[in-house]
């Protein structure tokens, strides 16, 4: 092979590593998809139905390529208590990766503390807003 035939064999070597290497780079940034779940009934079997769908979308997209806030408000407060039915799988759930946040508005007039929820949970002001929040930055919106 001469010397020119060689740089440019070379050279079309170096830009394919290249582009494999971009290529790759881009599937990884690929954005995460993003789920909000309401649960505002205090029945265990739609509290059940919400993880199940959930563990859903984390098995297939994979737990590291979906964000999932379920987001309880209204009547489904009281299973995020720590003494709640379904208490074990909310905390199963957000050992999994889940974001699960009570409505403090519905706590304040439920009379319920921060001491009287399951510690794995989160809080956010009004859950309705944090729904509209999340759909505005483009979360898929489901309601078991």
């Amino acid at each position: 092979m001469n010397r020119k035939a060689f740089i440019q064999a070379s050279l079309l070597a170096f830009v394919a590593t290249l582009a494999t290497g971009a290529i790759a780079q881009a599937a990884d940034a690929a954005p995460k998809a993003k789920v909000v779940f309401q649960v505002s009934d205090g029945d265990t079997a739609k509290w059940n139905l919400a993880f199940n769908n959930a563990k859903n979308v984390q098995q297939e997209l994979g737990a590291d390529k979906v964000d999932i806030e379920i987001v309880a408000y209204g009547p489904g407060i009281g299973m995020l208590k720590a003494d709640a039915p379904v208490s074990n799988r909310v905390t199963e759930a957000t050992q999994s990766g889940m974001k699960i946040v009570a409505c403090e508005n519905t706590m304040k007039g439920q009379k319920l503390t921060k001491a009287d929820m399951n510690t794995a949970i989160g809080y956010v002001p009004a859950g309705v807003v944090e729904i509209m929040k999340r759909q505005g930055e483009g979360w898929a919106y489901i309601r078991p």
